[in-house]
């Protein structure tokens, strides 16, 4: 009865699953087997290993990357001072708010902050210098995708560093340690699976951006995002949509596998 009433349990899970998981990927593999006339072919795989979309996948490594470096470095000394704090919760929930503020709203405001006749040039031309288009540049694409995903990596990183027990580093202070072998050796070998949760949730949709790529890099940055957003929206092409789709959804397994959490037991 026991095993029949937590199958039963399973089952609006399973159906979650099947319907919004499963269908949806089984829809894209079946379209990127077509072409623009409906019939079946593999020309679509074929098109995506040309140099274009090749290279294309390459600056999207690139830039979700350095994204993602970047945002690690800013996260993880963060996150320890937030743990240092008196009111580390209170700390924590004030980085967090931004990120309830829609995206779209976000990017628009720092389209102002970076225009020609935004805040950043005001205060450059107090100094005498001329006014400089900070918008549609590899920078103002990383510092807005940055501050995007802030929030996301500090959150796992904040909760491993929070449970991490002090006499750990205090041992290794006693033992003659310095502070800096003691974060390399203790500190974040202990919290690493922090880092791999903030590095999946950060890398992985930073392969997919589109939306900031269009407003703030002006199609400077083509990743593919945008080039899935051009095939569907412009092109009409749905095939070739879903094709690159298709291999970004295997990217994307790959990645979560590389930084997956391995628990191993003890004997």
């Amino acid at each position: 009865m026991f095993n029949k009433a937590s199958k039963g349990s399973l089952f609006p899970y399973a159906f979650w699953i099947a319907l919004f998981v499963i269908a949806p990927i089984a829809l894209i593999v079946y379209y990127s087997m077509l072409d623009l006339n409906g019939h079946f072919t593999f020309d679509n795989y074929k098109a995506f290993f040309t140099p274009v979309y090749l290279k294309m996948t390459l600056t999207s490594f690139w830039y979700a990357f350095l994204i993602t470096f970047f945002t690690l470095m800013i996260a993880y000394p963060t996150a320890y001072l937030l743990t240092k704090t008196k009111h580390k919760h209170l700390w924590l929930m004030l980085i967090i708010i931004p990120s309830w503020i829609n995206l779209l709203l976000k990017t628009y405001a720092f389209i102002g902050i970076f225009g020609l006749y935004g805040p950043i040039n005001a205060f450059i031309k107090v100094f005498g210098l001329e006014q400089q288009q900070i918008l549609f540049t590899d920078f103002s694409f990383i510092f807005v995708s940055v501050y995007i995903f802030i929030p996301f990596m500090i959150i796992p990183i904040f909760n491993s560093l929070n449970k991490l027990n002090p006499t750990l580093v205090y041992a290794a202070r006693d033992l003659g340690a310095s502070s800096f072998t003691t974060f390399r050796r203790v500190i974040f070998p202990l919290t690493i699976d922090g880092v791999k949760s903030g590095i999946q949730v950060t890398f992985i949709p930073a392969l997919s951006l589109f939306m900031i790529t269009r407003l703030i890099a002006g199609n400077q940055v083509i990743t593919l995002g945008t080039a899935i957003e051009q095939q569907f929206l412009v092109s009409q092409n749905w095939g070739m949509g879903s094709t690159i789709a298709v291999f970004l959804i295997i990217l994307m397994v790959i990645i979560m596998l590389f930084t997956g959490q391995k628990k191993g037991g003890r004997a």
